[in-house]
């Protein structure tokens, strides 16, 4: 059941780690390379980089691959995964992971080949990381795949934490994986923050960072008491964002701050406890300083050890902050100050005194720190085991949806409702200068297709929430996007290899983040709470939806969901294996304006109460309708379905359907969403926005799949999402939890 109690006097405990990194395979080796001071930064070997020297970088030269079709991201977080869960019996509940990059150093090589064959680019998505790793390891339950940036390895850490919180699983995977690719590589370097002589995080001679690749994993538990296995407890964490620049820090670290303040307050400590600070320090002037402004503030004269580990490994990306987590976790348990390789001169602006020399002493409490572009940033606070105390108890109860826009190949909301009655499908691509006729040209300016679809939707829930009575302004974020912004990728790419990897766009590269849109979005609003972006395929709306679930209670008043994928004539019909099953080309998105539920007032309200894995799992159906309360409950709650089928995975949904349709002997009405939006990766978004418009009417009104009006008698709509995974969604008119 979606509303009921939850006993959230769990504590978190790290109970299994794995690593791979510059330093080489495993826990071992990573431990002995701090301890011995080492560095390994090198010359790129990994690619030519045929106009220019290359850079040094931070990449892992040990023969290690052992399948060219499966990816150098893919295969790096199997092996970390593996060693994380090598002492256990069982495959975790639930995996999160944090990517960035995903196959994209063998989209690289495919494009530059000029191979067009989608097979070949299968495992292209960052999504497909966490999906292949599951199906390695047998997890069969929700997978999330966070893509903010250099932090998504914390973040993800973070959300793992609230699944295990609130008693959505008792084991979870999480962690981070990227590998070096072109796009990183000379991204960076186009913004002129790589140090050609290897990053010096805070030396007064810094001059940028190096770009390393790697994965981490740090398998969670719950429990009241310590388990015997327990290698450290993480006693909180936090996210926040700067809403200020799409690169930048805010120059004071105001967002830096806020995460660092907001983890320590949910650890239950307080500053002074903090024994040892793992810096995000990527060695890049801004960054720097903003972090030691924040780190001068929060502390004060009563500083405590710190260090940043990326002049050692480089800057791993999404999987930096899980890799430091295991760092900070190891200097606990081998009480070790990791050494801050690259620093000589302490930069005297900072008012730092880092870590230069290897140092043994008794470190009971580590503050861990990541951030990223957009203004995203993750604090962790890890522990020895048994300083945590209880956690609060929370009650769990549906999200309320406050307003509701959508964008289609029709137009907006309204075009899209009189398409729809008018018996016509939505599908196709609306114009681009339709799209942001709401917007100003100072909002859209540099903004390509996929930011300005995001923007417009932000835009329009929030009006239509507001003309419901709605006075707040968004103080959080979260996004789901498959393939996030293609045309800034092919821009970047095409550019890349038509001066021979000698030029390239550095706006492209800003804009090509998966997270880019909802930067734009929290810029917009000035919205400074979590702001989160997921991607995960034909389901990245509800892994946003379901992380917005777990992080509602750390958000203040309203926030916005949203899901949006745009179709790129080159690159989708290699990239989405839907898009490439389907003539028609068709984007688009929606949005949900939301607040906490607090009051019993009936409201209409969404959630996402089912997200599994259907690789393996045969009761996968008799698993959805139990979650969901039984075939009596979904008879009476539900007035119809609306059936998200992927056509890539037609068969194997329609398969799904028919059984669940048969198992709860549902009479109510079951229609095609994606026959009504088109194929693309964040039809869900559209679907659950139109749910939102029906239940709040009352009725469905006739169109393409039902030649007459579909009157609810008050109940709410279900949104299954069908094939790889199963997702549940249910729109209704809820009570909340006082």
């Amino acid at each position: 059941m979606t509303e009921a109690y939850v006993n959230n006097r769990r504590r978190i405990f790290v109970t299994g780690m794995g690593v791979i990194s510059a330093f080489g395979i495993g826990l071992p080796c990573l431990k002995a390379s701090i301890a011995k001071n080492l560095r390994a930064i090198r010359p790129l070997r990994l690619f030519p980089s045929p106009r220019i020297e290359p850079l040094p970088v931070g990449e892992i030269e040990t023969d290690w691959q052992n399948d060219d079709a499966i990816p150098r991201t893919h295969q790096l977080a199997l092996i970390a995964a593996q060693e994380a869960v090598s002492d256990t019996r069982a495959a975790p509940d639930a995996i999160v992971i944090g990517v960035t990059t995903g196959g994209m150093l063998k989209t690289e090589t495919l494009l530059k080949e000029q191979r067009h064959d989608p097979p070949a680019f299968q495992y292209h998505s960052a999504g497909t990381v966490g999906a292949y790793v599951a199906n390695q390891i047998g997890c069969q339950g929700p997978v999330i795949t966070v893509a903010t940036a250099c932090s998504s390895g914390s973040a993800a850490i973070k959300i793992a934490m609230q699944m295990l919180k609130q008693g959505k699983a008792q084991t979870v995977l999480a962690g981070g994986a990227d590998a070096l690719c072109r796009l990183t590589y000379y991204g960076f370097n186009s913004l002129q923050l790589v140090d050609p002589q290897g990053g010096r995080p805070l030396d007064r001679d810094r001059r940028g960072m190096s770009v390393g690749e790697g994965a981490a994993w740090l398998l969670l538990s719950s429990g009241d008491t310590t388990p015997d296995d327990a290698i450290v407890e993480i006693l909180g964490g936090a996210l926040s964002c700067d809403a200020y620049h799409p690169t930048a820090p805010h120059p004071q670290g105001e967002g830096a701050l806020r995460a660092m303040t907001t983890a320590i307050r949910n650890s239950g400590i307080k500053p002074e406890d903090i024994d040892y600070v793992n810096l995000h320090g990527t060695g890049t002037s801004d960054n720097d300083l903003a972090e030691a402004r924040a780190l001068n503030t929060l502390f004060g004269n009563d500083m405590p050890a710190l260090s940043s580990v990326k002049g050692s490994l480089g800057h791993c990306l999404a999987a930096a902050g899980a890799i430091e987590a295991v760092i900070a976790a190891i200097s606990i348990t081998d009480g070790i100050l990791p050494v801050n390789c690259g620093c000589v001169t302490p930069d005297p602006e900072l008012k730092l005194r880092p870590v230069l020399k290897p140092t043994k002493q008794e470190i009971r409490t580590v503050l861990s720190n990541s951030f990223g572009f957009g203004g995203n940033n993750a604090a962790l606070v890890i522990s020895a085991p048994g300083k945590g105390k209880p956690n609060v108890a929370q009650r769990l109860a549906p999200l309320t949806i406050k307003g509701y826009a959508f964008i289609t190949g029709a137009g907006d909301t309204e075009a899209t409702l009189n398409c729809l009655a008018s018996g016509q499908t939505c599908a196709g691509q609306a114009d681009l200068e339709e799209i942001s006729e709401t917007l100003s040209k100072r909002a859209v300016r540099r903004l390509k297709r996929l930011p300005r679809l995001a923007l417009s939707l932000a835009v329009a829930a929030q009006a239509n929430a507001e003309n419901a009575g709605l006075t707040e302004t968004p103080s959080a974020v979260f996004c789901g996007t498959g393939l996030g912004p293609l045309s800034e990728t092919c821009n970047f790419l095409t550019k890349l290899y038509a001066s021979d990897e000698r030029f390239t766009s550095p706006t492209d590269f800003i804009g090509a983040v998966h997270n880019a849109p909802a930067g734009q979005i929290a810029m917009y609003f000035n919205a400074k709470g979590p702001n989160v972006t997921t991607t995960g395929g034909d389901y990245s709306f509800e892994q946003a939806l379901m992380t917005a679930g777990l992080m509602a209670d750390e958000c203040d008043g309203a926030f916005l969901l949203l899901g949006a994928d745009e179709n790129h004539p080159e690159l989708s019909p290699l990239f989405d294996r839907s898009a490439h099953a389907n003539d028609d080309r068709a984007d688009g998105g929606g949005a949900l304006c939301l607040q906490k539920k607090t009051d019993k007032e009936k409201k209409l309200s969404i959630d996402c109460v089912f997200l599994e894995n259907a690789h393996n799992n045969p009761d996968i159906v008799t698993r959805l309708m139990n979650s969901l309360g039984g075939s009596e409950i979904i008879r009476q709650h539900y007035g119809a379905v609306l059936a998200g089928i992927p056509a890539a995975f037609r068969d194997q949904g329609m398969q799904q359907l028919q059984a669940f349709c048969n198992k709860t002997e549902f009479d109510g009405a079951v229609l095609n969403c994606r026959r009504i939006t088109g194929e693309f990766n964040s039809a869900s978004a559209v679907a659950a926005a139109l749910a939102a418009h029906f239940v709040n009417t009352g009725k469905i009104d006739a169109g393409l799949d039902n030649p007459q009006p579909i009157f609810l008698q008050g109940k709410g709509i279900l949104l299954l999402g069908l094939g790889e995974f199963v997702t549940a969604v249910v729109i209704r008119k809820t009570v909340g939890v006082s």
